[in-house]
């Protein structure tokens, strides 16, 4: 069989320090290191595709190293507290998975893993030996392959080490990786080695005589410096300690039968539960676990009764005596079955619950009357997902309205990067102990038992009671963190905004988008001749492999970065060559036209609906800064600066006698910087009208305003938003294409002139750091334990998040509210004008051609006076046939 043994302690030591490494549950617990190890479990088992896994671990008890030699390993520093606390957590996690894991005291896990290799290989079986680090390549045989991980950057690749590969590298066969080390030490694991070996020295030594047994027997002829041989000498019993301390013992006396190691099931309930907890929303997902159970802990007695008073309203009769009810009340929850063919509505009411199921299809009455009812200002409403329920609303003629709380935005405002807020998910986040245990839960057979309409009945108040249950818990936390404005005047309101804006859509020129695709299409096969005369043959553009051959084989580019399967091509690395040859930016202009090509143009056309419209779905809890995003297709991500970008505008229209008015606001990032920050300089520039770039490059560049050139705009302009995101020397110095030093020199005079930002962002850093969080001025939170953490790279993340999401979320919570405002005024005003899409800080109105200037005016006011700041904010209306002409 094919075996695959992961050395745990090497592999989630790479996931901690350098993969996923800013993620904790909402309660603290750092879980970077379980995330990446299961994501680094999944590649590495679609790669090599195993019958049989086992994970092995160190435990803290001595080995027979450190008894041996009281200076084994005693230089390392103790496991950080932060990786401390994941290692049962991913040993529950491997357990729930079902994976078999191996221990032994007096053991490291290298033993056990050559142990499992040996076993495996005496059967016939082949071994994968999975790991970080370099001493296991001992265990390479003709039966035993050593898969080398690396993490850098967020990214992981593995490199299969065979008896050819090594000695390929090495010059000698694996086992006497041993030998290396007794001779050279290693200083990870403090083996001393012959003092003044190096590895060079260990290298030449052992291409004579590929053993210390053969070296020492030959220590008179072999060819070295006197003073290497007398080092030798003196420390042949350093050497022989060596040896020993870096043999792998392949002879752990641990059960082991490689046929226990074969890949079983999950632990369904078990590793949706911990996942849960863990928050992994995502991984539930990819891992395709579900509960075996249904969640009706709250719904059923230990006898099969409902725990409710049930009551079908099947008339206009019936709803006239409790619609007072609802209305009186302070709040009933409201839960719609699929497409509202059916509502159910419970409400407290004493000691009672009381629960209605209206049908469609048993009403006898006019139906979309009663929802307009029930779904109008008079009833105050908890629901979950009320952006989804107003779309529904919206196809039955109805604007949903009274809507007090929404359980899916509440638990976004409190853990705003969970990625996941179905209701299922959040009751057994929250509610797992009460439903661990409750006999309903575990019992399937009395569940079973019931008749169709009861189960049916205990589902719909299950929901019911889940949602009541998490508003009651979440109301509380919202107030606590002072977050419940943010929910009742901004995000609940904005979801009908929203609601409309989905269903109106946008009109798009199918003609236009046509002749657009044909105009790429001849521009790609222009551009991919070029390609081939520059190369001098015909070859797959898009294959890295390919393309690298061409360019650092054929051309002889240099190399920038090489990775596990060849030369490196990525936009980066092409970047950085496009002015060696003119084959890259030909390139580089090929993958733009492509990917337009295939995105926008085969995308777009498959997502214009009958109407002749593009109908955008806005995401309102994706993003941690509160920044809404679109999907199906993503309009956001149309490019910006090209001109093919502005070209694909002019493919969104508006209908015969209508106009786009498109108002988009200035600068609102650096304005907010200037506001928060109170520097007085920047303040003061943009109360006097002056543009910012200017300004920031003549004191860069130390020029009069006057001489500021394009160039040095662009830079300057560059430095300023790069600032607002927390930029590095090193990353602006690739922007702006100039030297580290010279990049840091601009941070440094961009500072001395705003010393007032420098002071901000130091401040909000700190700030973040005794809060445990950063937040915009409008209360919303982002949770940062990463600014705690005692790895750089996973600290320095912490701090760039820091400095901008109080000043990116604020521009989302801004250009939130002028929605709402301006949603709120066109039906003021009593305009047919509608608001129908938004792409980041700007805002697209969809009107009549007599309406233009008005809409114009009504934008620019709302948006302009939604925030006062210390500084004007600024917003210009445009109007145009097409969205480019508008922009």
């Amino acid at each position: 069989m094919k075996l695959m043994v992961i050395d745990g302690n090497s592999i989630v030591n790479r996931a901690f320090y350098g993969v996923s490494q800013n993620l904790s549950t909402r309660e603290g617990l750092p879980t970077n290191a379980i995330f990446g190890f299961v994501n680094i479990l999944l590649k590495l088992l679609e790669e090599e595709q195993p019958e049989g896994l086992a994970v092995a671990f160190d435990l803290k008890a001595p080995t027979f190293r450190h008894l041996a030699y009281e200076g084994y390993k005693a230089q390392r520093k103790g496991m950080p507290e932060e990786l401390a606390v994941q290692m049962p957590v991913l040993k529950r996690l491997l357990d729930a998975m079902n994976i078999r894991r191996y221990e032994l005291e007096g053991w490291e896990a290298d033993d056990l893993l050559g142990t499992m290799a040996r076993i495996n290989g005496e059967e016939g079986g082949q071994t994968v030996v999975v790991t970080g680090d370099k001493d296991s390549l001992q265990l390479i045989t003709d039966s035993t392959t050593v898969k080398l991980v690396s993490t850098r950057m967020g990214r992981t690749t593995t490199r299969n080490m065979t008896p050819e590969v090594f000695r390929e590298e090495y010059g000698f066969d694996p086992i006497h990786i041993i030998d290396l080390k007794a001779l050279m030490g290693d200083t990870s694991d403090n083996i001393p080695g012959v003092k003044g070996i190096g590895e060079k020295t260990a290298m030449a030594l052992l291409a004579q005589y590929p053993s210390i047994d053969d070296l020492y027997a030959h220590l008179d002829t072999v060819e070295v410096k006197p003073a290497a041989r007398k080092k030798l000498v003196e420390g042949e019993g350093d050497a022989r300690m060596s040896y020993d301390l870096a043999t792998i013992r392949c002879e752990a006396p641990m059960d082991f039968h490689p046929q226990d190691t074969l890949r079983q099931p999950f632990h369904n309930d078990e590793l949706y539960q911990l996942l849960l907890e863990l928050e992994f929303s995502k991984l539930i997902d990819k891992l395709g676990v579900r509960p075996t159970s249904t969640p009706v802990a709250q719904a059923v007695e230990e006898t099969p009764e409902i725990r409710v008073e049930g009551v079908y309203l099947t008339g206009e009769e019936q709803l006239a005596q409790v619609l007072p009810k609802w209305q009186a009340a302070q709040y009933v929850v409201v839960l719609p079955l699929p497409n509202l063919d059916g509502v159910t509505v419970s409400l407290s009411e004493g000691d009672k619950d009381w629960l209605y199921d209206v049908r469609s299809s048993r009403y006898e009455g006019d139906y979309q009357a009663f929802l307009a009812q029930l779904f109008g200002p008079g009833v105050k409403k908890v629901a979950h997902g009320v952006k989804e329920l107003c779309e529904k609303l919206l196809e039955e003629g109805i604007q949903g309205e009274g809507f007090v709380f929404d359980t899916q935005l509440a638990a976004y405002l409190l853990d705003p990067t969970a990625g996941s807020y179905d209701l299922s998910k959040l009751s057994m986040q929250y509610f797992r102990k009460e439903l661990e245990e409750s006999r309903a839960w575990r019992d399937e057979e009395a569940f079973g038992a019931l008749s169709d309409q009861v189960k049916a009945q205990a589902k719909w108040y299950a929901d019911n009671a889940f949602i009541e249950a998490l508003y009651e818990k979440l109301a509380p936390q919202l107030d606590e963190l002072g977050l419940t404005k943010l929910l009742q005047e901004m995000e609940i309101p904005l979801c009908s905004v929203l609601a409309n804006m989905e269903r109106r859509g946008v009109l798009v020129d199918k003609g236009a988008l046509s002749r657009f695709g044909e105009m790429l299409t001849g521009r790609i096969a222009d551009t991919q001749k070029e390609i081939y005369a520059q190369a001098g043959e015909e070859f797959n553009i898009l294959s890295p492999k390919q393309l690298g051959h061409i360019l650092f084989e054929k051309l002889g580019l240099p190399p920038v970065k090489k990775t596990k399967t060849g030369y490196s091509t990525n936009a980066e690395v092409l970047e950085k060559l496009q002015y060696q040859h003119p084959i890259v930016s030909l390139v580089l202009e090929y993958r733009q036209l492509t990917k337009l090509n295939s995105t926008y143009v085969e995308g777009l056309s498959k997502v214009i609906a009958p109407d002749g419209r593009i109908h955008t779905s806005f995401q309102n809890t994706v993003t941690a800064t509160g920044r809404l995003s679109s999907t199906e297709p993503n309009l956001q991500n149309i490019p910006v600066r090209t001109a093919l970008g502005a070209e694909m505008r002019t493919m969104f229209v508006a209908r015969p006698g209508w106009v786009l008015v498109d108002a988009d606001y200035s600068q609102i990032e650096l304005r907010l910087l200037a506001h928060m920050s109170g520097d007085e300089a920047m303040i003061q520039a943009f109360r006097d009208g002056v543009d910012i770039h200017t300004v920031t490059a003549s004191q860069v560049f130390g020029v009069s305003p006057d001489r500021v050139t394009a160039d040095m705009r662009r830079a300057a302009k560059a430095v300023n938003f790069g600032i607002v995101y927390g930029i590095s020397p090193f990353s602006l110095s690739q922007d702006i294409h100039v030297s580290v030093a010279q990049a840091k020199s601009y941070m440094e005079k961009y500072f001395a002139h705003y010393a007032g930002v420098r002071a901000y962002m130091d401040g909000v850093v700190e700030q973040g750091k005794s809060q445990g969080y950063v937040s915009t001025l409008y209360g919303r939170r982002r949770w940062l334990p990463e600014l705690k953490s005692s790895n750089f790279n996973t600290r320095s993340f912490g701090e760039r998040v820091a400095l901008n999401m109080p000043i990116q979320g604020t521009a989302a919570d801004i250009i939130k509210l002028a929605m709402i405002r301006v949603e709120h005024r066109l039906a003021q005003e009593g305009l047919q004008a509608q608001l129908v899409l938004q792409v980041h800080d700007e805002l697209i109105v969809e009107c009549p051609q007599a309406e233009a200037d008005t809409v114009a005016r009504l934008l620019t006011q709302e948006m302009e006076g939604v925030a006062q700041l210390a500084v004007p904010l600024t917003a210009e209306a445009k109007v145009g046939q097409t969205w480019a002409e508008a922009h």
